[in-house]
């Protein structure tokens, strides 16, 4: 089984910034790309950013610029740096992985969310 655990979420003022970890643990032979997705009240859930196994990376338009994906691969981790926050970024934050596990099955996990709240 492969979990993923997302920690890093809160509240900050307009401007500021947060840093989203998510560590996937179980029986892992790889992971290939890793991504963070949002959603907002009453909205649908969309991409963010993207990173491959080999660390290409792209954003969102609307994070562009703003916000830094990154991954430590002998940690099985992936984070998020966010920085200028915007109120409309408010939003449960979700790691997404491809996972190839020890039996060489390849499956999509998902995380359980972590809030961010921008506000003042």
């Amino acid at each position: 089984q492969v979990q993923l655990v997302e920690s890093g979420g809160g509240l900050v003022q307009p401007g500021g910034s947060l840093r989203l970890s998510c560590a996937a643990s179980g029986r892992i032979f790889s992971i290939n790309a890793m991504r963070w997705y949002r959603q907002a009240p009453g909205k649908q859930r969309e991409l963010v950013s993207t990173i491959t196994s080999g660390g290409s990376t792209n954003y969102a338009d609307s994070v562009k610029g703003r916000f830094t994906i990154s991954r430590d691969n002998a940690k099985n981790t992936v984070y998020l740096q966010m920085n200028s926050l915007k109120p409309e970024d408010t939003a449960v934050y979700y790691c997404n992985a491809d996972v190839t596990r020890s039996s060489f099955v390849t499956n999509n996990y998902w995380g359980q969310g972590t809030q961010v709240t921008v506000s003042s």
